[in-house]
C-alpha cells in the first residue's frame, strides 16, 4: 500500500499500480514519486543506481535513459531485484558506494555515472560528467570523478569512462555548451576555455563566455530558448553584444537550428575567425 492512502480507498478505481504490490491514489508523473513508491517493497540492501540514481542526482543522461522504470540494483550475492517496472541490477560487492538523496538508498552520483557507461557513448559520458562538475551547485569534483573510475577497472565500459574522463571539464552551464565545445574540438579547432570571465577597461564584468578563445578574442556560444522568449534576457544580451564588440570581441552563436550542415556552417565561420585572429591550423 503506497504511503498516504487509507485502507478504506484501496479499491477507488482512481488507484494505479506502478509496481507489484504498489498502489497509489494516482498515477506517478514524477521520476521521485515513482522511487518512493518503490521503496515501499524494496529489501534491504537494494539501492536506486545506474540512470535513475542519475537522473534524481540531476545528472544529464542521454534521452534513451528518460524512461518510466526505475533503476534498482542488489549487491552480490542477493538475488537481481525483478518485477514491473524495474530495470534490475546486481552490484560486486566492494567498490560501490551507497548513501542517501532525499531519504531514498541510493549508489553515489560519481558511481551513477559510471555505470552509465556500460551502455552510453563516450559524448554521453563527458556530457553526463560535465553536469556533475557544473558551475553552479556542483555535484562531485574531478579527483572524486577519477577515484571512480578506478573503482570501476575491469567491469563493463571502463575504457569508454577513461576516455571520457579526459574530456570532462569543470565549470559548465547546460549541455549544449558541453556538446558545442566537444564539435569544436571534433572539427579539428582548439579546445575553448570554459566559462571564461570577461572584463572591460576598468576591471568591469562584460560577460562570461561559455566557449571561449582569449587569445584570439573569438566566442562561440549556444543560445538557449530564454535567449529568445525572455524579454530581459534578450535586451541583457543586447547590452552583452555591444560590450563585447567594443572590446574586440568575435561572437559566433549557435541556436538549436544549428543542426546538421548548419551546425556545419557555423562552425567553419569559427574557423574562419580564428584564422583571421592569427590561429592557424598547423598551431599546437
Amino acid at each position: 500500500m503506497a504511503e498516504g492512502v487509507g485502507p478504506g480507498r484501496l479499491r477507488g478505481r482512481d488507484l494505479s499500480r506502478p509496481f507489484h504490490g504498489v498502489r497509489s491514489a494516482a498515477a506517478s508523473h514524477s521520476l521521485e514519486e515513482r522511487c518512493r513508491a518503490k521503496l515501499l517493497t524494496m529489501r534491504p540492501g537494494q539501492v536506486f543506481s545506474h540512470a535513475t540514481a542519475c537522473r534524481l542526482f540531476g545528472i544529464v543522461v542521454p534521452s534513451a535513459c528518460e524512461v518510466d522504470g526505475v533503476d534498482v540494483a542488489a549487491f552480490a550475492p542477493r538475488p537481481i531485484p525483478r518485477g514491473r517496472g524495474v530495470r534490475g541490477h546486481r552490484l560486486g560487492a566492494g567498490g560501490t558506494r551507497v548513501g542517501t538523496w532525499r531519504g531514498l538508498p541510493i549508489v553515489s552520483p560519481e558511481d551513477a555515472w559510471c555505470q552509465l557507461a556500460a551502455t552510453a557513448t563516450v559524448r554521453d559520458l563527458v556530457v553526463a560528467g560535465d553536469s556533475l562538475l557544473r558551475r553552479q551547485g556542483p555535484l562531485s569534483t574531478l579527483e572524486r570523478l577519477r577515484a571512480a573510475v578506478e573503482r570501476h577497472a575491469g567491469r563493463r565500459g571502463h575504457r569508454a569512462l577513461v576516455t571520457a574522463l579526459e574530456a570532462v571539464r569543470s565549470g559548465t552551464d547546460s549541455p549544449e555548451e558541453t556538446r558545442l565545445r566537444l564539435d569544436l574540438v571534433q572539427y579539428g579547432l582548439p579546445e575553448p576555455g570554459v566559462n571564461l570571465p570577461i572584463m572591460d577597461e576598468g576591471g568591469r564584468l562584460c560577460a562570461i563566455g561559455d566557449t571561449a578563445y582569449p587569445h584570439y578574442l573569438v566566442l562561440a556560444e549556444y543560445d538557449g530558448e530564454q535567449h529568445r522568449t525572455d524579454d530581459r534576457q534578450y535586451a541583457r544580451d543586447a547590452d552583452r553584444l555591444d560590450d563585447l564588440t567594443r572590446l574586440g570581441w568575435r561572437n559566433i552563436r549557435f541556436t538549436k537550428r544549428h543542426r546538421g550542415r548548419e551546425r556545419t556552417v557555423q562552425l567553419e565561420r569559427v574557423r574562419q575567425a580564428l584564422i583571421a585572429r592569427g590561429w592557424s591550423p598547423t598551431t599546437p
